[in-house]
Parts: structure tokens; sequence; C-alpha cells
């Protein structure tokens, strides 16, 4: 690992960003697969079953914009493809019932299942999950007479998620658990009803990618940037420390015992650069981003957890590497 002092930096000065190269694409040096393999470290700072943030450093921005783009678009999920309208008599249009529907996010795990062919007429029970909503709202029979709240007049006049009922195919009910393969979470509201109103559907939940529809992508959010660095080059007091304390956000810069400012810990700064606002404090701070050092935020909506997503990207861009050579070799 370089010593900080010698890690690549882009300055950020007050209108202009310096010693950003040429092709930031692949940094300004020519490639070397050992020297990239003896830098290159992936530290996981947090991580838990929806939200894990980890770094990448020692690497370049094209590798990790291409994890970026495969946990959104290439890695896999199931989500429901198809919806069979029986009867809605609901105020929601048939499109956008359906358009809700496929994105609700789905448990079941997409590793354990196959594509399904784009012509083929009938899933199976190693490519489709199928479920049924049904849902009716009547009058409460025993509400109270001097409440006219919609959960004491009306029955089921709330459609929840946790309403969606599995239907195994073949041999699935013995392999899964119907909490296994039924909605990440009970309480995502579909639609509101009133007496009279009713839901008659069935569902048919495939494997897909993003690329092809968002409701497939297994993440809310996959996002990196670089690594702040801040460095004051003068003592920094009382008032001056302060305002310079107040430029950045809440705990990057701290105060000591003796009124000097100090760089606690620069990783969650916005870059802001409001320091150059002030013509007292602006030279006494330089800021930068370290060129080769990505903090990572991904989360999750619940069918994998975060870190098998980023390995299921891995996997994915290595095949594609390997169809790659493939390809090359033959011509």
């Amino acid at each position: 690992m370089p010593k900080l002092d010698e890690r690549p930096k882009v300055i950020m000065e007050e209108f202009r960003v310096k010693n950003a190269p040429d092709d930031y694409g692949m940094e300004d040096e020519k490639w070397n697969f050992k020297k990239y393999k003896k830098n290159f470290r992936i530290v996981i700072v947090r991580m838990n079953n929806l939200e894990m943030e980890f770094d990448l450093i020692g690497t370049y921005p094209a590798f990790a914009n291409a994890f970026r783009r495969l946990m959104l678009s290439e890695v896999p999920s199931m989500a429901i493809e198809k919806v069979m309208i029986k009867n809605n008599t609901s105020i929601i249009q048939d499109e956008v019932l359906a358009h809700r529907l496929g994105l609700i996010p789905l448990k079941a795990d997409p590793r354990n299942f196959e594509y399904r062919s784009p012509d083929a007429t009938e899933g199976t029970e190693f490519n489709t999950l199928e479920y049924s909503l049904k849902v009716k709202c009547t009058n409460n029979p025993s509400q109270p007479k001097d409440s006219f709240r919609a959960e004491d007049m009306y029955e089921n006049h709330s459609v929840y998620s946790k309403q969606i009922k599995w239907h195994p195919l073949g041999n699935q009910s013995s392999v899964y658990k119907e909490a296994d393969v039924g909605p990440v979470h009970g309480d995502i509201l579909i639609s509101k009803m009133r007496p009279g109103h009713e839901l008659d559907l069935h569902l048919v939940a495939v494997k897909g990618i993003g690329k092809d529809h968002a409701k497939f992508s297994p993440v809310a959010t996959a996002s990196y940037r670089l690594l702040p660095d801040i460095q004051i080059t003068r003592e920094v007091r009382d008032a001056s420390a302060t305002l310079l304390q107040r430029c950045f956000s809440p705990g990057v810069i701290d105060i000591d015992g003796e009124g000097r400012a100090f760089v606690k810990d620069a990783r969650y700064d916005s870059c802001s650069r409001n320091v150059y606002r002030y013509d007292e404090i602006k030279d006494a701070v330089v800021l930068s981003r370290i060129r080769n050092h990505f903090i990572f935020n991904v989360e999750s909506v619940g069918a994998l957890p975060p870190a098998a997503i980023f390995i299921e990207a891995v996997k994915i861009l290595r095949d594609k590497c390997k169809s790659l050579l493939e390809e090359l070799n033959n011509i």
C-alpha cells in the first residue's frame, strides 16, 4: 500500500480540478498487473443484510464503474412479469396495477432458478413462481356506531403485499417455504378499496436482469465516490477554527482543548468547497480526492445480501472477460 503522500490525488481548487489525468478511465500509467495485484485491496467498512459500505483500493475508475453497472443492470433477480387480471373493479387501471405489482421485491433467490425462454407458453418449477391476489372489500358488520375511520367501517379496504399467496409448481413446495419466495416486505400498500371493489389476479414471476426492466435490479442503490482527503496547512484557532469546522460535514473537522482545528475524519466529507468562501481560512486547507480509492455503497432490495450481489457482479465480469478472450483467440 503506498504511503499517504504518495497516493494519486485530484486537487480540488476553488474553481477547477487540478492534477486530473488526461485519460481518467485507466489512469496515466501503463498497465502493470503485478503492481496492480500488490496494491489492490477490498475493505468492508460496514455490512448487514440490506446495506454494505466497502472500499476498492488501488483500482481504476473503469473497473469501479463496471462493478456499479453490473450490480444495477446485469445481476439477476426474480420479479412479477405477467399479471392475469380476472377481475379488477378498483379505481386503479389494469396497467398501473400490473406495474405496481411488478415493482414489489421478492425474496426468491435468483441463483436457484433458470431463465425462462421468451417463447415458452408455460413455466416450470425451475424457472417460474406463481402467485394469486384475491381480495374483496366489504362493509364491517360490527363497526362502532360513532367511528368514521376506514379501519372501522370496512374490511380489506387496504390491499397489502402480505395478501399475495404463493402457489407452488411441481415439487416447489418441498424445496421452498412461502416465506422464502414471497414479497420481501409484507406492508407494501398496493391499493385502497371501498365496498364493491374487488381484485382477482394471477401473478407469474420469472428471472430477469435490470437491463431489461428496472424491476429486476437487485439493488435499490449502488454508487461510489472517491475518498476525500483534507490537509490543514497552518494552525487555525478559536473563531477561525469554529468557522472552518462549519465549512465541512459534521464530524470531519474537530477542535482540540487548545482551540486548534484538526482533521478528525475526512471520509464522509461532501467536498462542498465552502471553505473557499472565507478569505481568512481558504488558504489553510488543501482539498483533494484519492484517485484510486473508491467508497462503494450498495443497498439491496432484499432478495440477495449486498455482499452476494457484489460477488455475482464479479462473476459476471469474469465470464465476460473469458468470452472476449475466446473470441479474440478464434480470430
